[in-house]
């Protein structure tokens, strides 16, 4: 018999970041560059960031996919939300929300954890890292550098990707449903 999973409580994280609700907005969903905040991964899409859609966090050497999931809003520049899937992890999704809003000249930045198993790693690693992604968003759209935390994880890429496993090899982590990708994949 498979238990009922625990599911976390609810984790918010709120920033107040002093630049307009569009530059951060076009910061966050940029799918053109390594992104400092998601620890220097790149967002991949087939078809661009909308509800639907599949999405991966991969390596600068596009060879490596980090994060899978699926976009479950896409709300511009209000709200961006999807599953998300640690690939060197066995655990179960969790579900993140970005949710932003003008406030005082700037914009109120919330970045919301649900649904991650309690005690999982992926729920221990989402939470510890909701500071480090909301900092380094935070001085990206204020200054259009990264914080000293993004630059040194930015230095530090090839050794992340020397020392990620084969199952993070994107071609397992495929974005279209393509019958014979998939195969592939449980091939492996």
């Amino acid at each position: 018999m498979t238990e009922t999973p625990i599911y976390a409580e609810k984790s918010i994280h709120r920033t107040f970041i002093e630049a307009p609700i569009e530059t951060v907005w076009s910061i966050l969903v940029a799918t053109d560059k390594p992104l400092p905040f998601f620890f220097g991964s790149i967002c991949d899409t087939k078809d661009g960031l909308k509800t639907g859609a599949r999405m991966r966090m991969v390596h600068p050497n596009r060879k490596i996919a980090m994060v899978v999931g699926e976009v479950l809003a896409f709300e511009p520049p209000h709200r961006y939300s999807h599953t998300f899937q640690m690939t060197n992890l066995k655990d179960a999704p969790c579900k993140v929300t970005y949710e932003l809003r003008e406030k005082n000249g700037g914009t109120e930045f919330d970045l919301i954890i649900e649904d991650a198993v309690d005690g999982s790693d992926l729920h221990k690693q989402m939470v510890g890292g909701q500071d480090y992604i909301a900092k380094n968003l935070k001085k990206l759209a204020e200054t259009g550098r990264p914080a000293f935390s993004g630059t040194m994880v930015g230095l530090m890429s090839p050794l992340v990707a020397l020392l990620a496993n084969k199952e993070q090899r994107i071609e397992h982590w495929p974005l279209e449903d393509d019958e014979a990708a998939l195969k592939l994949v449980k091939e492996g």
